[in-house]
């Protein structure tokens, strides 16, 4: 049987000379690196204590979505702004040029509601740290976060120390 890593297409120089970029879309692809994508990514937070899944724009919902499902959790979206319907609060958050903004509608976390934010990966945790604010800002308190990849060279796990941080996959580098 493959490793999880194995369904991981790494493409050099993409999108710039000396970035490694980890392509999940491999991943997703091939119904057996699903299947084990999510299950092991279930396995890492057998332990957590959570009340709901929150997935991010957009793969967060793909691997959120069954996560949710599995363990019989609502699934609450974090999306790019001017996506959601209802009354929303919204975070802006660096990018390496320039800036973005995510937003998550007013009433989709209650007070004192633990939750999972579940992405497909952590590079320097700009987006991550924008979804714990939206979260914590609604007063839900951020049980966990995990993602498929963690790419540590860039430092996400720094910027959310505070938090835990499960990954199913790490690389080193950038």
């Amino acid at each position: 049987m493959k490793k999880l890593e194995e369904y991981v297409r790494s493409i050099p120089d993409f999108p710039q000379k000396g970035v490694i970029f980890r392509d999940v879309t491999s991943v997703l692809e091939d119904a057996q690196g699903l299947r084990l994508a999510i299950d092991t990514m279930q396995d890492l937070v057998k332990d957590l204590e959570f009340d709901a899944v929150v997935g991010a724009e957009s793969r967060g919902f793909i691997f959120g979505a069954p996560i949710a499902y599995n363990c019989r959790k609502p699934l609450v979206l974090i999306r790019k702004k001017g996506k959601l319907p209802c009354e929303t609060i919204s975070r802006e958050y660096d990018l390496e040029y320039g800036t973005a903004e995510i937003e998550i509608h007013r009433d989709a976390i209650r007070p004192g509601q633990k939750v999972l934010i579940v992405d497909d990966l952590i590079a320097t945790g700009g987006t991550t740290e924008a979804m714990i604010r939206l979260i914590e800002e609604l007063g839900g308190e951020v049980a966990g976060v995990l993602v498929l990849i963690e790419l540590e060279g860039l430092k996400g796990r720094e910027r959310i120390s505070g938090y835990r941080l499960d990954a199913a996959i790490s690389y080193p580098g950038n």
